[in-house]
């Protein structure tokens, strides 16, 4: 293939989109769909779940039917029982849906044409079109030839009746996974090496999640795909860039077979991101030995790992809308994924206070017995979400970091004589600390200024540090994960060993955190900005009696958009 792989920023990537000025052209008055409805389709195999990779393919897919005001058709590329399930099945649509994709009744499965595609392929075998070929793998391999020699099948000449015969006897199921195959036959000399001969049809005995022991024999993607397409009356197949040298056989396919239509196979750059693996075999093997917890573990790319984490629908699609539709492999930023994430939840995440690191503050001067209220906003971006109440009394929790007996240049939180700004409530001034027998500070002590409520200063004296709080009398506990990249390296998918660079610090669990206790009657689904700490959400595992919460990404961006 003459594209290349490279590296990008990843900020408006996409300088328009090529796919949709190939339909514009295609259903043009004099275009080779003209007068069609653009019909598209998206056929994952039921063998894993889905991730960020597949969130890209569904957009263009879906995006591209709704922009033309066409269809979209889910379809579950079953053609090979080895791994698929039901289990894929349901996790793929309810992922779609997720993203605010919908189908609706055109919902099917490669399994649904198998006695068509049988049917098909015997008529290619009629009409001198495929064999039955005995190479094993091994021997296809040694004889598919080079640029300067052709290919080689002792069995390519076999007489038509015989080929019908020995397929009939492999779909009976006479004989053993691969003794035999059946193969197309095109051009053993091709330079497109998908041209030699390809297998149409390979013999499996695994019961398959729809058709049980039916079928011993399945066909290749190759083979299925564009019949699939098709029958469904698809216009067009938009594919990822590794089917380019594909699109040939795609063509044959639909040239040789007994469909009337003729469905157009267009390629685009898969999606690739840093710091994290998007091959399913390696998904597989992080699920199945127990390095994660599973597929929706948060730090998975999977898009089931992804909603548990708290990435939103809304920061998903417009990463894939804003990395565009190319013809060249890249790789993507993570950082830019979460970039997008932190604008969507800049606009909807609730504001609340929480402790992740807590220390007692005791205010001396402030009275043992009181308590008052402050409101606190939901969200400064949008005023009509209202306020919360919070409760402040003589002792609050307080982030560790927040105090320091001896400050650092530059360190503007509390240190014995320094006055900090508790938010929405008073102004304090350090007066000391207590510290445990291996001296690490359990108290900080300091006196509050009654004229400074809301933390305003009457006299007009600068404080230039403000911190966040949590009222030890009225406060819940909870548990708390922070995430970082699951693997210590940019590209994981080039190490001989991925397994050999996985992070282990990429999960840090804070079990003793303190946070509002509203938390505990809010709405599950509900994103949260813990103040200066970042934006959380409540884990699945998560009870009013034991609340957990995920932090889908912390509020530093380091991400750097590309200057136009």
């Amino acid at each position: 293939m003459s594209e290349t792989n490279e590296t990008r920023p990843a900020e408006e990537t996409g300088s328009g989109n090529f796919i949709h000025t190939f339909i514009t052209e295609d259903i043009a008055k004099n275009g080779r769909f003209a007068g069609q409805r653009v019909h598209t389709r998206f056929p994952p195999e039921p063998n894993g779940y889905l991730h960020i990779g597949h969130a890209k393919a569904i957009c263009v897919d879906f995006g591209t039917a709704e922009k033309f005001c066409g269809l979209c058709n889910l379809r579950m590329d079953d053609t090979n029982p080895t791994k698929e399930g039901t289990e894929y099945v349901n996790a793929i649509q309810e992922d779609i849906h997720w993203l605010g994709f919908d189908w609706g009744s055109r919902f099917h499965y490669a399994s649904d044409y198998f006695d068509t595609m049988y049917e098909l392929a015997v008529k290619l075998i009629q009409k001198s079109l495929a064999y039955v070929c005995e190479l094993t793998p091994e021997q296809m391999h040694e004889n598919r030839g080079d640029l300067t020699h052709p290919a080689v099948s002792p069995y390519r000449d076999r007489p038509t009746a015989e080929n019908l015969d020995l397929f009939a006897r492999m779909k009976a199921g006479e004989f053993e996974d691969g003794r035999m195959t059946l193969r197309a036959k095109i051009d053993l000399t091709s330079g497109n090496f998908n041209l030699r001969d390809p297998v149409l049809y390979r013999i499996n005995h695994m019961p398959h999640h729809r058709t049980g022991g039916k079928w011993c024999i399945y066909p290749m993607y190759d083979f299925a795909h564009p019949i699939e397409d098709a029958i469904e009356g698809i216009t067009h197949s938009l594919c990822t860039l590794e089917f380019e040298d594909h699109r040939p056989l795609y063509e044959w396919v639909i040239n040789n077979i007994d469909l009337p239509a003729k469905p157009r196979q267009i390629e685009f750059a898969r999606l690739g991101i840093n710091n994290t693996v998007m091959s399913k075999r390696k998904l597989r093997k992080l699920v199945e030995g127990n390095y994660v917890t599973g597929w929706d573990d948060p730090r998975m790319p999977t898009l089931c790992g992804l909603r548990r984490r708290g990435f939103t629908p809304a920061s998903i699609r417009t990463f894939c809308e804003r990395i565009g539709v190319s013809k060249v492999n890249s790789t993507v930023e993570y950082g830019f994924l979460e970039h997008c994430l932190r604008e969507d939840l800049n606009q909807t995440a609730q504001r609340t206070m929480a402790v992740l690191h807590p220390i007692k503050l005791v205010l001396t001067n402030y009275p043992a017995d009181k308590t008052e209220t402050f409101e606190m906003e939901n969200n400064p971006e949008r005023p009509q979400d209202g306020s919360h109440t919070v409760t402040f009394s003589r002792e609050l929790w307080i982030e560790a970091g927040d105090f320091l007996e001896m400050p650092v240049k530059g360190y503007r939180r509390l240190f014995p004589g320094n006055e900090v700004r508790l938010k929405a409530a008073y102004i304090v001034r350090c007066t000391g600390c207590e510290k445990a027998e291996d001296g690490s500070v359990t108290t900080v002590y300091a006196e509050y200024d009654p004229a400074t409520r809301g933390g305003d200063t009457p006299d007009g004296r600068k404080v230039r540090g403000t911190i966040h709080w949590v009222d030890a009398k009225n406060c819940a506990d909870a548990e708390i994960h922070l995430y970082g990249s699951l693997f210590t390296v940019p590209e994981p998918e080039q190490e001989d060993d991925f397994l050999k660079v996985l992070n282990p610090s990429s999960l840090e669990v804070l079990p003793n955190c303190k946070v509002e206790p509203t938390l505990q009657q809010a709405d599950a689904k509900t994103p949260f900005q813990f103040m200066r700490e970042g934006y959380f959400c409540f884990d699945k595992d998560s009870t009013p009696q034991h609340m957990v919460f995920n932090r889908s990404v912390s509020l530093k961006d380091s991400f750097k958009p590309r200057k136009k």
